[in-house]
């Protein structure tokens, strides 16, 4: 295969449109694919051909990322695509989709002849946006074809293991998106209780700034509610969300109780009956004010 192989992407998310841009500007030829046409559509002006359907969008690829909600809607788009997958093409699935969800995909994998890739990606719209994602990746890792995808989109390729059905890239994605959410939750909480105290929340930051409890995201996100810029999605609320409640029942199904994860779930969900679904997760900050 060449070195700039033919690549489709399906799904035009913030990731998924960032993942598709850096792909194009690195010179692959490529194709998206979004449930909804319109959102797909702006990728048009960087060369980036939009299908109509899955099975078009695949046709001919030599790479197919999959960047998706959640593991059963990547499996139902690959259904959608079987009739023009190729044998033999590579299937990146960046979909965070949760240990249960990535066993279905490497199965469908195996039944249509793909070399399967478990690749999910740290990053947010930024990173995206500036081909500087951390890609997780489980499969053959000497594949030519999977390399360039990777050092399109992202500044680090993580190898975690040689077969991308043993679903360990997921398992630290969870992980590491673990760790993420608590630190969402804990800055939100802290600028809540200095609201309801009255402190200034800047006498807080001041006093961490450069010591063992300051953290870089958390100022970020605690950036997003001070301004007013919760809007200015980075990780959507509602998908964060979906990946808690996949953490929280991963950890159950392996014997692990999440007692924060589980009130993080909970917290997401009542920011989002509040109508902060489609808001930067940040936004989880207004269920501190919730009844």
């Amino acid at each position: 295969m060449s070195d700039k192989p033919t690549v489709s992407v399906l799904g035009t998310g913030i990731m998924g449109a960032a993942m598709a841009r850096n792909l194009a500007r690195a010179g692959h030829e490529v194709t998206a694919w979004n449930r909804s046409r319109d959102k797909a559509e702006p990728l048009t002006a960087d060369g980036i051909r939009i299908a109509d359907t899955p099975a078009e969008a695949v046709a001919n690829a030599d790479a197919i990322v999959t960047i998706l909600h959640d593991g059963p809607a990547a499996l139902d788009v690959m259904r959608q695509a079987a009739p023009a997958l190729r044998p033999g093409a590579r299937w990146i699935q960046s979909t965070t989709a949760g240990i249960e969800g990535i066993a279905g995909l490497a199965a469908f994998a195996a039944e249509h002849d793909l070399v399967f890739f478990d690749a999910p990606v740290l990053g947010t719209r930024e990173p995206a946006e500036a081909g500087k994602l951390t890609v997780l990746a489980s499969g053959p890792n000497d594949d030519q074809t999977a390399n360039a995808v990777f050092d399109a989109v992202g500044a680090k390729t993580v190898w975690i293991s040689a077969d991308g059905a043993d679903g360990a890239a997921s398992r630290l994605k969870l992980v590491a998106n673990s760790w993420v959410l608590v630190l969402t939750h804990g800055i939100g909480e802290v600028l809540a209780l200095a609201e309801g105290l009255g402190v200034d929340p800047q006498r807080f930051f001041e006093l961490i700034e450069g010591g063992p409890l300051d953290a870089g995201y958390a100022r970020i996100k605690g950036g997003l509610i001070l301004n007013g810029e919760t809007g200015n999605t980075s990780f959507g609320l509602d998908t964060a969300e979906k990946d808690a409640r996949l953490i929280v029942e991963a950890a159950r199904v392996n014997g692990v109780r999440l007692d924060l994860g589980e009130a993080g779930v909970e917290r997401f969900r009542r920011a989002a009956a509040q109508g902060h679904g489609g808001e930067d997760m940040a936004a989880s900050y207004f269920a501190s004010f919730a009844e």
